[in-house]
């Protein structure tokens, strides 16, 4: 996920400057913890499965979304950077997942030699 976000933030740099790389960056840092905290948060109730879970867990779980809420809402109303770019940035976990998923599946096919012809191994 930090590679797709330094390579998402490269390219705002070169295609549309500063700002655009700034917000960018921005909305891919707040994406990643919003991500590391859901991970976090579903880890822990699984790894041990407490009756209760840790206060600090419960209140980062809670704090995701009303903080990218807060944060979009600051960059809009202020326009210190630009709106598209801080939310371009918040996709990033999803483009990591793309990433991830592309992998897997490239990796299974060539543990299963899905790109040779069965039928023509055979002869």
């Amino acid at each position: 996920m930090a590679l797709v976000a330094l390579a998402g933030t490269l390219v705002a740099l070169l295609g549309g400057g500063v700002r655009h790389a700034g917000g960018f960056a921005l909305g891919a840092a707040l994406a990643s913890l919003g991500y590391l905290w859901l991970h976090q948060a579903v880890e822990s109730l699984l790894a041990n499965r407490p009756q209760r879970l840790a206060w600090h867990v419960v209140t980062r779980f809670s704090l995701r979304y009303p903080l990218v809420f807060v944060v979009v809402y600051l960059f809009y109303r202020t326009g210190w950077l630009p709106l598209a770019a801080v939310l371009a940035g918040l996709f990033v976990p999803v483009a990591g997942a793309c990433v991830e998923a592309f992998i897997q599946i490239r990796e299974g096919w060539s543990a299963s030699g899905a790109g040779e012809d069965s039928a023509l191994s055979d002869k």
